[in-house]
């Protein structure tokens, strides 16, 4: 043991500690989480009142409404994102850990998506009820959401760390995001569209998998760097 170099705990620890920290925190101020889960319900349910009752039109707009909406949820709560390590000094420790930064960028966005993405995707049935969208459909728009989700946490984070200690980040925020996320948008609420019209959508699935896997691959570095940018 004597002159051995200390052990260093692996990345996926580092990962997941990072992860757990932010879900304790989140369980600890429920209306972080339940905000954008509040947000997203909202919208859904008052477009229909004032569309009308057409169901036409409803199942005609229900695809574009739940993805526009599950959008706007999701830029709602990614200023916090970085904020809170920022202002008790956390995000320091972040940057000078042993832990390579890209890995604990990761870790606090899945942390995000967790408590921001997967809520949207598990209470979209119930939303869908208002749209009157076949039942057949509603895996399709599940699957659409867990990837688009997935790919706007991770883009997210990128403009969560450039804006991070910035005055009214949250309208910059939007303005970085919102270039980056209209594939997705457009990708997924297409694709919902063409299954409930019972057409060809696999090609939709298959690029939204694509852009979650590129996003995957590029954004903890992209937003690593960002932080330290951030941070200078």
């Amino acid at each position: 043991m004597n002159g051995s170099a200390p052990i260093q705990p692996g990345m996926l620890s580092g990962l997941w500690a990072t992860a757990r920290r932010d879900l304790l925190l989140a369980w600890k101020r429920p209306g972080d989480v339940l905000n954008p889960l509040f947000f997203f319900a909202m919208v859904c349910t008052l477009f229909p009142l004032a569309v009308g009752p057409s169901a036409e039109q409803l199942e005609f707009s229900g695809p574009g409404v739940l993805w526009v909406a599950a959008l706007l949820a999701t830029l709602l709560s990614l200023n916090s994102l970085f904020l809170g390590d920022f202002e008790d000094g956390s995000l320091d420790q972040l940057l000078v850990s042993a832990q390579p930064l890209p890995v604990l960028a990761l870790g606090k966005t899945l942390a995000h998506w967790l408590t921001s993405g997967l809520p949207l995707v598990l209470v979209s049935p119930i939303l869908a009820i208002t749209y009157r969208m076949p039942w057949s459909v509603v895996p399709v728009m599940m699957l659409t959401l867990l990837l688009g989700t997935i790919s706007l946490s991770l883009l997210g984070s990128i403009g969560a760390a450039l804006t991070v200690g910035l005055h009214r980040g949250t309208a910059l925020l939007s303005l970085l995001i919102l270039p980056l996320a209209m594939p997705v948008l457009l990708l997924g609420a297409n694709t919902v569209s063409l299954a409930a019209g019972n057409d060809i959508y696999t090609t939709g699935i298959w690029a939204l998998g694509a852009y979650a896997v590129a996003s995957l691959s590029l954004a903890p570095y992209a937003t690593a760097a960002a932080l330290r940018i951030s941070n200078e």
